[in-house]
């Protein structure tokens, strides 16, 4: 990340996911980047995206390592208690569509809400939040995945909300909203096969070179790990 302070510090949340995991390495092997935290749901301290508590907890701990110049925010769900996402509207069910609003949309709403404080006050910082290609509006030709489509969908809208309101203070901050591909992990093994699935290092590589291109607008961006915009 050459944009950034030299000795910048950076946040990795979902560090022990396929895509968290390959940020923090991608981080730590960055000659820039002076410190990297990974922090998951089995890490000390941990969080829970369905537990506003543990939330709050996690920010309060962070505050000793802050400000970050770069927050990534790794976490989000396609399979839920080992269900898929919907293909048809015969298959929505109130409680799982209000499960994937929480981890994919509310949760990370509420992390933003309590991270946004540990970054700088002045200078050029990032959030970046995983996020999904079909969580755009125009780019639905397909249809099914309601739920998925739905809570990535909520998701761009509250990073775009957020983003308006927090360049009132942080003129140089840059929210953005990431399509990582398909990647190889467990979350899309059930849906694609290995050999058409992306490498998350290869994923990641893409996503922080395209991060560090992104020009502070006010407004939030939704970019693809090869640098593309994608329509809301």
């Amino acid at each position: 990340m050459n944009t950034l302070d030299p000795n910048y510090h950076a946040l990795v949340i979902g560090a022990s996911g396929a895509l968290g995991n390959a940020f923090v390495q991608a981080l730590e092997a960055d000659p820039h980047c002076r410190r990297v935290v990974g922090v998951s749901r089995q890490s000390h301290p941990g969080f829970n995206l369905e537990d506003a508590s543990s939330l709050t907890a996690l920010a309060h701990a962070l505050q000793a390592h802050a400000p970050f110049n770069l927050i990534i925010d790794a976490t989000g769900a396609l399979t839920l208690e080992g269900r898929g996402p919907e293909k048809h509207l015969g298959a929505l069910e109130a409680e799982h569509l209000q499960h994937a609003f929480m981890v994919n949309a509310t949760g990370p709403a509420l992390l933003l809400r309590h991270l946004a404080p540990l970054l700088p006050a002045k200078g050029r910082c990032v959030y970046a939040k995983l996020s999904a290609r079909v969580g755009s509006i125009s780019d639905n030709h397909k249809g099914g995945w309601y739920g998925y489509r739905a809570s990535k969908a909520a998701l761009n809208m509250l990073l775009q909300t957020a983003a308006i309101e927090l360049a009132r203070k942080r003129p140089e901050l840059v929210v953005a909203a990431l399509q990582p591909g398909t990647v190889k992990s467990r979350l899309s093994e059930p849906f694609v096969a290995a050999q058409q699935a992306t490498d998350p290092a290869r994923a990641v590589t893409g996503l922080l070179q395209a991060l560090d291109s992104l020009a502070p607008s006010g407004r939030a961006h939704f970019i693809d790990y090869k640098g593309e915009t994608i329509p809301w």
